[in-house]
Parts: C-alpha cells; structure tokens; sequence
C-alpha cells in the first residue's frame, strides 16, 4: 500500500502549479495553457460563411436596409448599423450619481461618470464606465431598421431642458426628437431617477408619412474588446524599484451576456464571438441583455411580454454589439406606438439589481458556486448592517463559519494530533525497516490500527469545508461593495493589495506555524514539500485584495487557535 498522504499533496501541489501557470498566461496576455476561457452557454461551429452568430431572425422589408446603415446576414436577417456616428453637439447632463455625456446622433449615451465611486488609478477622478473615445468604447444606443428610419447615426434635437438635478428634485428628463426619416419620427426622453443607477427610456415611434410603416426598434451595448482589468497602481515601495502596476494572480469575466427564462444566464467571450461559436437564446419575452465587468454592468431591459430578438456579433473592428431587436407592428399614416425599456448604467450591487428585475443579480457571477455563494453575500450584507464596516463584517463572518464547522473540525484536528503523537513511533518503524517496504506499510496499518487512528481522519472533515471558502472568495472578489471600503489603519480600501504588505506576511506566518502544529510526513521529501507549499501560495496573496487577505488569515488564526487547544489537551506539546 502506497503512502496516500504523499499522493494527495503531490496532486494538490501539481495541480496548483498548473492553476499558477494559467493565470501567468492570462497575466501576460496569452491564450490560457489548460483552461479556456469559458463561456455558461455551448459552443457550435458557424453555420454559415458571414452570417452573424446570435443575430435576431427579423423579416426584411421592401426598402433597402442598406440606406439606413443596417447590416444583412447571409440569411437575410436585419440587424442594426454599425457603431460609426457623425460628431455632433454633447449635452452634458448631472445627477447626484451620474455624470452623462449624450451625442445629439441617435441622442445616444457616450459617457457616464458614477460620482460615487472613484477611479482607482486616479483616486481624484471619478469612475468612468461608459465612454467613446480614440482609446475606449463603451455606448449605449438604440434606433429603428426595417426601412429608411432613425438609427443611432441620425443627428436628433435636443430639446431644451434643464440639465441638471436641482435640490429637492427627484427625476430629470432628457428629451430627443430626430428628423423624418422614412416618413418616421423617433422620440426619445431619458428619465434619471435620484440615488437611482437605472434610466427609465420611453421610445415613441410617430407615422407622420403617407404610407403604412412596420419598423423594429433594437437596442444595443457596444464596447471594444479590451478585457484588460482595471491596473492597481503598486505601492511606492514597488515603484521605487520600476513596477508601476500591481500583477493579478485572478480574473474576472469582461463581456456580453443575456438572460431569458428559457436558458437563464449566459455569457459569451468576445473571443467566441470573434470565431462564430456562440449559441444563445435567440427569442424570448422575457429578460435583458448586457454588457459585464468587473465590479460594474450595463444593461438594457424590456418589460415581460414584449416579444424580442437577442444578438451578440461583432459591428467593426475590435467594437462587439449585444442587443434586442423589437417588432412594433405595422403604423397607419399619424399613429404613433411608445416602448418603454430601463437602461442599467452602475455597480453590481445585488440587492438592488434584483430588485430592478429578477435575474439581472446574476451579472455578478459567482459561476457554479451560485447556491452557497448568494446565502453568503446575504449573511455578509446583514452582519455590515450591524457592524458598518466591510473589515469586520469579513471577520465576523469567518468566526461564525468557524463556529458553524466547530465540531466537523474539531474530529480533524484531534485526527491530526493524534497522528503528531504518533510520529516518533512511526519514524522510528520506518527506520528499522526501511529495506523491507511491504512489511514497512503492514507495520504502519497495524500500529494506526491499535492506537485507532485513521490517516485521512485530518482531510475528509477539511474537505467538505472547500466549497463554503472557495464560495466566501469569490463573494469577496465580486462583491463592489470591497470597492474603496475601508477597514483599520493603513486598510483604506479592501478592494486593492495592503499598501505595506503587512497583512500578507502575517498570512505567511501563521501558514508556516499551522504546517508546525500539523503531524510531520514520514516521508523526508514530503516534509519538506510541506514547508514549500505555504511559502509558494503566500507570493499569491502579496498582490490579491486586502479583502480576501484579511478573509484567508482570520480563518488561519482561528484554525491555529482551535488546533493549538486539542494539540494540548491530547498531551501534544511541540
């Protein structure tokens, strides 16, 4: 019989090795090694040359699409035009959460500045999510195909309005009326709510041509596909020795994605997208589609009941476009239609999203750990309404996951002491037999046998625990509200590397004397690697939030502490 142990920390050691090399990958800007990108939906080949992957099966008109920039499909399918516009006049527009930048073409949405949250490159500057210039695009917009109509490039009026929330103001209105076009007017007005990150637009159609019209109103998010993560500027201490950023040792997802009630949510790389290989819902009545980064979403949402096309496709260059397209019926001459749609602009703070519409929380992803990571955040979020402080809300957090794996701990721990008491004897045998390996391993099951112990008593109870921690990570990395919050001291924003790296030296330590109070390997090789492991995973936690950090070494000392107590009372002394 083999040494189990040794198997087990050779797989856990391989396999970490190879989770480090991927991430270098992604780090550097390289395909991953072992673990591509993954998308929640399958992949299928194209199934056709030069047909838009995802695209919406909207039925062509008479007119030519082409007159009004609109791109056609292989299959005859309508989609919007591409992302290009005219410059034309801004309006700048404020509230008490929003800075708003809109391009009179199309009246579409070409900045957004979140006066709550600040840019963590440039703490003096606010956070800018939406914008469209040479270096980054990121628009909202929306308009009519089907014919000749108004599309995002038509240059609309502005009507004059104010521009500004005014104290004891709660919504301010932002109104666009475009030319005929097509014998079509659109009507657009932006309703910002006050505290409110959701944008309430009320799109009215107007017939004011001889001739019967059917138009489609679509709705799109367009962003380049830079998926690189926000840069952490490093420490002074860093950059004194030329390192101006902060390496990650994590990702976060950068992309489209939807959500119906038939596939729920879905979320496709701009590299699927690129390839063809995307396979989403493409009708539904119910949902959203948006646009994901970390900590922060954009995201166009329609009433339940109105029946909409869904597409993601690539519009131009290095630009994606995810969207829905809208049937509005035929118009007689001088009718007029109106949808109503809400435009998402903010931080993925969950309770809230839900509350905009059931689903759209799902933009934080936490992936398959969904089912233990929400009732986490919950706990998390009440323990913050009790605490008012994101640090100890953490701690407090980790103690009552303690608490709550007290005794299933408790039974791996004395497992643990046990085979520590048992050391010198089993080094010893080994010793006296180390020529004669079978009977070395007989010797070894008999001598567990008589004291009663059993050598996978320490991992199995350690083993269940893994999902719960691994879904308290994830909830810690997602989680905005770590975004600029502080704890104590030099912790002035959970979301970002200790400043001084004090947390994680300290992390260091207690790894190091939590190997110390664990039973020494036979094995002299394993022993060793026992010691390394620690070591090699702490150069981790020097560049990971302050946030997990302070997570990963609560639940250390905890585990030092409880293990330290039955060490002693079972007269395990070193």
């Amino acid at each position: 019989m083999t040494d189990i142990r040794r198997t087990i920390l050779w797989v856990i050691f391989g396999f970490s090795m190879v989770l480090l090399w991927d991430k270098w990958q992604i780090y550097n800007g390289h395909a991953p090694t072992f673990f591509p990108s993954t998308t929640s939906v399958a992949t299928t080949p194209s199934p056709a040359a030069g047909k838009q992957e995802g695209a919406s099966s909207v039925p062509t008109v008479a007119s030519t699409p082409a007159a009004s920039g609109a791109a056609v499909t292989a299959g005859g399918t309508v989609l919007p035009p591409a992302v290009t516009t005219t410059p034309s006049e801004r309006i700048e527009v404020r509230t008490d959460v929003y800075r708003l930048v809109f391009d009179a073409a199309g009246g579409t949405l070409v900045q957004g500045d979140l006066l709550e949250h600040l840019d963590m490159e440039h703490h003096q500057q606010k956070f800018t999510l939406l914008e469209d210039n040479p270096t980054h695009v990121y628009v909202a917009q929306t308009g009519l195909i089907g014919g000749a109509f108004p599309t995002h490039k038509t240059v609309m009026t502005a009507v004059p309005g104010p521009r500004a929330l005014a104290d004891g103001q709660n919504t301010l209105q932002v109104r666009f009326e475009s030319p005929e076009v097509g014998g079509v007017k659109l009507v657009k007005t932006y309703t910002l709510t006050r505290g409110s990150y959701a944008i309430d637009v009320k799109q009215e159609v107007q017939n004011v041509g001889a001739a019967p019209v059917s138009p489609q109103l679509y709705l799109q998010l367009v962003r380049d596909g830079n998926t690189e993560a926000q840069k952490i500027p490093a420490p002074k201490a860093l950059q004194f020795f030329g390192m101006d950023h902060m390496p990650s040792f994590y990702s976060t997802f950068t992309g489209p994605a939807i959500y119906t009630t038939e596939k729920k949510y879905q979320k496709v790389d701009f590299k699927k997208i690129e390839e063809n290989k995307v396979d989403i819902e493409k009708q539904s009545d119910t949902g959203y589609v948006a646009m994901v980064q970390h900590y922060f979403a954009t995201a166009w949402l329609l009433g339940n009941g109105i029946q909409r096309d869904l597409f993601m496709r690539k519009v131009d260059n290095n630009l994606y476009a995810v969207g829905m397209i809208t049937s509005l019926g035929q118009l007689a001459p001088g009718a007029s239609k109106t949808v109503d749609a809400t435009l998402f602009a903010g931080p993925q703070d969950e309770n809230k999203l839900e509350a905009l519409m059931p689903g759209l929380e799902l933009v934080k992803d936490y992936g398959w750990l969904t089912i233990l990571a929400k009732p986490l955040y919950w706990l998390l979020d009440k323990l913050h309404g009790f605490l008012h402080n994101w640090g100890w809300s953490i701690v407090a957090l980790v103690v009552l996951l303690k608490a709550a794996f007290f005794w299933l701990n408790a039974k791996a721990y004395a497992s643990m002491a046990k085979m520590k008491a048992l050391n010198p004897k089993i080094q010893a045998m080994r010793e006296r037999l180390k020529d004669k390996p079978q009977e070395m391993q007989k010797e070894m099951m008999r001598i567990y046998r008589e004291e009663k112990v059993n050598p996978m008593g320490g991992c199995f109870p350690i083993v269940i625990q893994i999902p719960v921690f691994i879904s308290l990570y994830w909830v810690l990395l997602s989680s905005v509200e770590m975004r600029g919050a502080p704890w104590i001291l030099w912790i002035t924003d959970l979301s970002t590397p200790d400043p001084y790296f004090i947390m994680p030296l300290l992390m260091t330590l207690t790894s190091l004397l939590q190997t110390a109070l664990n039973p020494t390997p036979p094995d002299p090789v394993q022993a060793r690697l026992m010691w390394i492991m620690p070591l090699a995973f702490s150069v981790m936690f020097f560049f990971f939030p302050a946030g997990l950090v302070l997570y990963w070494l609560t639940n250390n000392i905890l585990s030092i502490t409880q293990q330290y107590v039955i060490n002693k009372r079972l007269g395990v002394t070193k």
